[in-house]
């Protein structure tokens, strides 16, 4: 789905990635357009001054290039802000094996993670938002590693691990006894003294939010339903920890009782939102609650169904909640719930992230409000308002060229043809 950068009409920008330091001094690129803002419109030929990672000035017309500075050349092209995943898994690939986790090292998981960053960024994603690993460990490396510059790959804020109900969704399901005890079940907790502690290790070891799995999944080998799973004592134990420590909670939630504990209890995002109904949508009104609907995941697990992917139990799962997913934006939008842009990506391919941007399109959404939605909303939504999510100086350069205008066809975004992430050009 991704476009060699051999359409480009220079191979400047090339010479810029494989050449120049992790951080040129000053970089000048030429756009045949810029969109500054999801709210704003596209503008003529402009020149973008970046320096030491950060957007300096945006000019109109084709500005010379200073001495000492490296100019990138994209006459034909739409410069955006770089587009935004709430919800990722970087270090995960699709697989219905869920027995791998019993054979698989932690370091492969590493080596996985480090692959889909650069995928991602290839994807036009600068920034995304992971939402539970197999480690403490592995996506707080995969943070600094890309901060860096180490390897190729966006900014990344990560939940580490997920925090779960015993044997529900996020922990180790599927295996006898003495093999879950020996793969480690030390993420989950019962009643609001333990939920608190586990808030506060995730904390200690680098979480930069919470991720708690508030009702069952549809992936796990369980096949308990896909209702409330903590109870309301525990996730407010959970909230109210967490904002102790300046953290927000994301909630993985399907069904409706669950999403409305969820949001009751103060979560700042919910996750899939499959049988949202219209009370659950009015607490989530009440309390500011915004909906990440990964439709893409959805999509990802329906392509696999009678292929012997999933075990029985998931498969019927998967089957069950088939016909929900294809309207949750619809019901969303008709109850007034505030939604942000998030995929889900690594229960499908990492890379073809932005598929989902035309799934929330179908669902009734605008151009202009889907591309907020990945952009300047979720820049929100992280807290990283002043930092990306839009063009300005002051900004972090994360920059993506495209040819059209998503605002016009969101679906151009399918197709990036150059990417910047804090400065730096992704080969």
């Amino acid at each position: 789905m991704l476009k060699s950068l051999v359409r480009l009409t220079t191979t400047v920008a090339l010479a810029v990635a494989a050449a120049t330091p992790a951080w040129a001094d000053t970089l000048i690129i030429h756009a045949g357009s810029v969109i500054r803002s999801a709210d704003g419109g596209a503008s003529g030929p402009a020149t973008i001054t970046v320096t030491d990672g950060r957007i300096v000035s945006i000019e109109e017309g084709f500005r010379p290039t200073p001495d000492g500075a490296t100019m990138i050349h994209l006459p034909d092209h739409t410069v955006l802000p770089g587009l935004i995943d709430l919800h990722t898994h970087l270090s995960g690939d699709p697989s219905g094996e869920f027995w791998r986790a019993a054979t698989t090292p932690i370091e492969w998981n590493t080596l996985v993670a480090a692959k889909n960053a650069r995928l991602t960024a290839l994807a036009g994603f600068t920034t995304v938002r992971d939402l539970g690993s197999r480690s403490d460990q592995v996506t707080q490396m995969l943070r600094r590693a890309t901060a860096e510059g180490m390897i190729p790959g966006p900014r990344v804020v990560t939940s580490g691990r997920t925090i779960a109900i015993v044997g529900g969704h996020g922990d180790t399901n599927g295996f006898r006894r003495e093999v879950t005890e020996a793969l480690g079940t030390d993420f989950t907790c019962t009643g609001p003294v333990e939920c608190a502690e586990m808030v506060r290790t995730a904390s200690k070891y680098g979480a930069d939010l919470i991720k708690i799995t508030a009702t069952g999944g549809v992936l796990s080998q369980q096949g308990r339903g896909l209702e409330a799973h903590f109870s309301d004592e525990e996730m407010k134990s959970i909230v109210d920890t967490a904002n102790s420590l300046g953290l927000k909670v994301a909630a993985h939630a399907h069904g409706a009782r669950g999403i409305e504990a969820a949001a009751r209890a103060g979560v700042q995002t919910i996750e899939h939102g499959t049988y949202i109904d219209e009370q659950a949508a009015r607490v989530m009104r009440e309390k500011g609650t915004i909906l990440v609907p990964t439709l893409m995941a959805f999509q990802g697990i329906k392509e696999n169904l009678g292929t012997g992917f999933y075990t029985p139990v998931v498969e019927e799962k998967v089957r069950a909640v088939g016909p929900y997913a294809e309207s949750i934006v619809e019901r969303a939008r008709k109850w007034g719930v505030k939604m942000a842009f998030g995929t889900d990506a690594g229960v499908f391919p990492h890379g073809d992230n932005a598929g989902e941007l035309a799934l929330m399109k179908k669902g009734g959404m605008s151009d202009r409000e889907v591309l907020a939605s990945a952009t300047s909303f979720a820049a929100e939504v992280l807290g990283l308002e002043g930092e990306t999510g839009k063009l300005e100086p002051g900004f972090s350069a994360d920059i993506i060229a495209v040819r059209g205008n998503p605002l016009e066809d969101i679906a151009v975004l399918e197709d990036i043809d150059w990417v910047m992430v804090r400065g730096r050009v992704i080969e």
